[in-house]
């Protein structure tokens, strides 16, 4: 059975940074994608970042430049460093698996974390 663990979450100051991480057990092998979610009250819970098995990234705009995901197959670990931080990025995070070797679309995760919550504010 897939077991997600997120952490890293906390408050922090708009400008500051963050980093999570996501420990996933049940799983034999590396060929798998990985993703983060976030949640914000009232809203849809969107697909934020995503990994494919070799480590190839994809990010949606509101992200890039500031969000970096990797991955540590070695430790199963999924992490995303959080730069940038402003209030609009108070949610709580979710890690997500979806057991195919390569991105194909946000709907295919079916595997998911408790979440562990960022709040951004001053």
């Amino acid at each position: 059975q897939v077991q997600l663990v997120e952490s890293g979450g906390g408050s922090v100051q708009p400008g500051g940074s963050l980093r999570l991480s996501c420990v996933a057990s049940g799983i034999t092998h590396s060929d798998y994608c990985m993703a983060w979610f976030r949640q914000s009250p009232g809203k849809e819970r969107e697909g934020i970042a995503g990994i494919d098995s070799d480590g190839s990234p994809s990010y949606v705009d509101s992200v890039k430049r500031r969000f970096t995901i990797s991955r540590d197959n070695a430790k199963n670990t999924l992490y995303l460093q959080m730069n940038s931080l402003k209030p609009e990025d108070s949610a709580i995070y979710y890690c997500a698996v979806d057991l195919f070797p390569t991105l194909r679309g946000w709907r295919h995760f079916n595997y998911w974390g408790q979440g562990t919550q960022v709040t951004v504010s001053s």
